[in-house]
């Protein structure tokens, strides 16, 4: 009897007519780098990256450098401020891309959901995505169990992240430093040394012009009318002046020295959606935390003004009426019907020939 003999046969690759006329033997590769804050051990780390990836796509003949998108000091929680990011997925989706490198799903997206989801619809389109640190492919199947343990536990840790920043900084609002962004704020900028906040002369005369008109009778939009006629500039430096800013600054007390804290507050780690702080955490107020621009009677009767004409009720209807003083007598006027007050109308109806 003859020795048995087993010959495997491969199967035949079967080519389509868009395979033949258009061959792609070299991949498309690209990497993503990410960093989440602007200190210059990321920035460094950052460039490393950079570097690393460029060096090693373009040093492989099998594949096309397509670049390097990067998003230098932006969270991993959410894609909607990622730009970088974004337009690689939109390179990939128009066929453009077909691997991608990163150094790890915590790069990639810390939301689980993100995560997946692109992960999935890159897969359907045959978009690789290659996860360094875990040594992993997109493209394996069972890889996505493993996908969501991963992602899930880079969640957990931005989540952690979050509340160690969030006890870091409600520990510096209880000491009464001030965490405010300066570069916006009329009056006022920082020192270069404790971050405490210091006058900028020629801005608090506009401070103090705002408030003596404005305890002077003048309204909020007159004042604003008026700087624009100035030339005057604003916070961010410029020359168009708002009601709305007039009435930020009226009633901001940081303009006697004193200073209010977390005002605002994000209630989602992953969205970073912010709210006003309506009872949701503390707020901390440091009394005397700076040197005021304006006096504290001045301040305390600019808000005595703003309650009385921002929150005048009459009648049963509870009419709230807001006094412009643009006119003499705005607000003065009273329906003994109805309890409204009478607001000065214009109709231009042309002028009749008869």
């Amino acid at each position: 009897m003859k020795n048995k003999t087993v010959r495997i046969i491969q199967p035949k690759t079967h080519y389509t007519l868009d395979q033949i006329n258009n061959p792609i033997t070299r991949k498309r590769v690209c990497a993503y780098v990410r960093v989440s804050t602007d200190n210059l051990e990321q920035k460094t780390s950052y460039e490393a990256q950079r570097d690393e990836y460029t060096q090693r796509i373009t040093k492989n003949p099998d594949w096309i450098f397509d670049g390097i998108y990067a998003d230098e000091g932006i969270s991993g929680t959410s894609t909607k401020n990622r730009k970088q990011f974004n337009l690689m997925i939109e390179k990939a989706r128009a066929g453009q891309i077909d691997i991608i490198l990163t150094k790890s799903i915590s790069r990639f997206a810390r939301n689980t959901v993100d995560a997946l989801n692109y992960i999935r619809e890159l897969r359907q389109i045959n978009v690789e995505i290659i996860f360094e640190k875990e040594n992993i492919s997109s493209l394996d199947p069972k890889v996505e169990f493993l996908l969501t343990i991963m992602s899930s536990m880079a969640q957990e840790e931005a989540r952690n992240v979050s509340e160690n920043v969030k006890w870091n900084v409600q520990r510096r609002f209880r000491e009464g430093v001030p965490i405010i962004n300066h570069k916006r704020f009329l009056g006022y900028t920082k020192d270069k040394k404790g971050g405490n906040l210091v006058v900028v002369p020629e801005e608090a005369q506009i401070v103090k012009l705002i408030f003596n008109l404005y305890i002077s009778g003048v309204g909020p939009a007159k004042i604003a009318k008026q700087l624009i006629e100035m030339g005057a500039k604003t916070g961010a430096g410029k020359t168009e002046w708002r009601l709305s800013t007039i009435t930020t600054i009226l009633k901001n007390e940081k303009y006697m020295g004193d200073m209010l804290q977390q005002k605002t507050i994000s209630i989602d780690y992953l969205s970073h959606t912010r709210v006003k702080n309506k009872n949701h955490a503390p707020t901390y107020y440091t009394e005397n935390s700076h040197e005021a621009i304006i006096d504290r009677d001045t301040f305390e009767l600019a808000q005595r003004i703003r309650k009385d004409r921002a929150k005048v009720r009459i009648g049963e209807d509870k009419n709230l009426s807001k006094y412009s003083r643009t006119y003499p007598l705005t607000a003065m006027i009273i329906c003994s019907e109805c309890g409204r007050t009478l607001k000065r109308r214009y109709w231009n109806y042309g002028h009749h020939k008869g």
